[in-house]
């Protein structure tokens, strides 16, 4: 198929059961209950029935009929559609009984070994009888006989609690779970993909009977939680005890240096004692081998260093950080997705971070740093061993700028600051007077300040047509023997491997070509070749630099020659 004017978008299926399809995903597949012979036939006249028949004054009188077809429905051979249409059939009679039910817990957060505490409430609207015979809990299998009549607007509560496993899995969205390939996720049952959320970490089941029939209502248990929009009901979740998170997501070394990397840990229940370790690849070493900590309240912190040697070779490995406590072990950090207009979402990845061996060298001391739309340059420039200084718009002067070797601007900070503009002259002065300034991209649309540079240059024209989106697209050097390319590192193909999700993107369409140098070529394949990935301007003593590369992701991914290519621009004039 096509969307929106783009090229083609194919999708691909995997087949579940039955026979693989050849020409349409419904080849073979008769779509009416005659599949079902006979049985499948009554059951399609009782349904036309009791359509026409249907009351949406009086939606009571309407069960005896659903539950005649549910009956029929119960005799037919279990399959995938038969348990579709079973589960859609009886919402369709809780919904005509005037049947809610709702499980509320105190805490939207347990960790394993804790007791939950619960309080399931049954309510009918109607005035059909129904009896809540039983409540279920399937993981710790748990049976709650109950045995209360409902009907006639009866509301009845059971107060009851069940205990957290110590083995319980902390809650985390299925396809993150495993780590990807790129730009895939991995999940490794099947079955899962496609449901919009995790099976509840505690499922519940409601047993009732209506005209002697037996209908099983899946329940979950919900906090109530204010909201900046009023209440909103969580799941609860099975967190860890203790959040884990690297002070640095990528630390750089040279090949056999050894430098301190820091885990912070975070209790999340009081009273919390544990030892802390670094699972490293053979080639790294750990000092200490484990650390001991202890946190007394909720909330209280501990930071916890390690001394890490690096191999004696260029190497990027990941590492991981463990916590034994209470007899069992835990690796999550802990991130909160919190908006009103979204339900509340708890991510508890892995607690990992990067380390890199690599040989790079810097030249100068002290770099300002421009926020724009938010990226981790100022974390990458602090581990090349730079000085950082963040910097407002009103810091953009000769005066303002003194001292600094270089300035990097963030990601679509043209597009997000207002106090950008007016202060570009002043920019451009420490330019001339010496500096080096580093444009990352922005986009060509709502740009605050349209004028990206010391010289005429445009981002304005098809973002797709500027952009490589190919992370492993070959890269030409245009000028090689330009100082970006030499000083202080000698910039190679190998410097372009192992880049991640693309080279770049809103790559300028136009520039003053007496004033930029193109300094590299790219082009995703079967694409006319784009020059403007990285453009330098001389600019009186100093450089501007203006750069589509998606130095953003690198950075952060630790792509070592993203770290060599970035210092040598930080280093221009140096």
């Amino acid at each position: 198929g096509s969307r929106g004017g783009g090229g083609p978008n194919e999708q691909s299926f995997t087949p579940l059961g039955g026979e693989p399809a050849r020409e349409d995903l419904f080849d073979g597949v008769d779509t009416t209950w005659a599949r079902y012979g006979a049985p499948g036939a009554e059951i399609a006249r009782l349904t036309e029935a009791a359509l026409a028949a249907f009351d949406g004054r009086n939606l009571a009188a309407n069960v005896e009929a659903l539950l005649a077809i549910r009956a029929r429905l119960a005799a037919l051979p279990a399959d995938a559609l038969v348990e579709d249409r079973r589960a859609q059939l009886d919402r369709i009679v809780l919904a005509c009984l005037g049947l809610t039910v709702e499980t509320v817990a105190p805490q939207a957060e347990v960790v394993p070994d804790e007791t939950l505490a619960l309080r399931s409430t049954l309510n009918v609207a109607s005035a059909v009888p129904v009896r809540w015979v039983e409540t279920r809990l399937r993981q710790p299998s748990r049976t709650i006989a109950v045995g209360r009549a409902l009907g006639a607007g009866r509301r009845e509560t059971l107060e009851w609690s069940c205990p957290v496993p110590g083995d319980a899995a902390v809650s985390q969205p299925y396809w993150l779970r495993d780590e990807g390939a790129s730009g895939l996720f991995r999940v490794d049952d099947p079955a899962l993909i496609g449901t919009p959320e995790n099976v509840p970490a505690f499922a519940l089941e409601h047993v009732v009977t209506v005209g002697g029939q037996t209908i099983v209502v899946p329940d979950e248990p919900v906090c109530p939680t204010p909201g900046p929009k009023g209440e909103r009901r969580r799941r609860v979740e099975v967190i860890a005890p203790v959040a884990l998170r690297f002070a640095a997501e990528v630390s750089l070394f040279a090949p056999g240096a050894e430098r301190t990397v820091t885990v912070e840990a975070t209790a999340q229940r009081a009273g919390l004692s544990g030892r802390l370790a670094l699972e490293v690849p053979a080639a790294w070493r750990v000092t200490p081998a484990a650390a001991e900590f202890r946190l007394q309240r909720a909330g209280e912190q501990a930071r916890i260093a390690f001394q890490v040697r690096a191999p004696d070779r260029a190497e990027v490995a990941r590492v991981t950080a463990r916590v034994e406590s209470g007899g069992h072990r835990y690796s999550n950090q802990r991130q909160e997705i919190n908006y009103p207009h979204l339900p509340f979402l708890l991510l508890q990845p892995a607690a990992r971070a990067r380390l890199v061996s690599l040989e790079v060298a810097t030249r100068g001391r002290a770099v300002g740093y421009l926020p724009g739309a938010g990226d981790d340059t100022a974390a990458a420039l602090a581990q090349l061993g730079y000085a950082v200084k963040v910097l407002r718009g009103t810091d953009l002067s000769v005066e303002g700028l003194r001292g600094l070797d270089a300035v990097v601007i963030g990601v679509r900070a043209f597009n997000e600051r207002a106090d950008l503009a007016a202060n570009l002259p002043g920019l451009f002065a420490y330019v001339a007077a010496g500096g080096t300034v580093i444009a990352q991209y922005n986009r060509p649309n709502g740009l605050k300040a349209p004028q990206l540079g010391p010289y005429p240059l445009s981002i304005q024209g098809s973002a797709p047509d500027l952009r490589v989106t190919d992370e492993r697209a070959p890269v030409t050097l245009l000028v090689p023997g330009h100082a970006a390319l030499t000083t202080p590192n000698r910039i190679g193909p190998e410097d372009f491997a192992g880049w991640v999700q693309e080279r770049g993107a809103y790559f300028p369409s136009s520039w003053a070509e007496d004033r930029y140098e193109a300094v590299l070529g790219m082009a995703d394949p079967g694409e006319k070749p784009l020059r403007s990935s990285l453009l330098i301007a001389r600019h009186g003593q100093g450089h501007f630099v203006y750069t589509g590369l998606a130095f953003f992701r690198q950075l952060p991914s630790g792509v070592p020659g993203a770290y060599r290519l970035f210092a040598n621009l930080v280093s221009l004039g140096r």
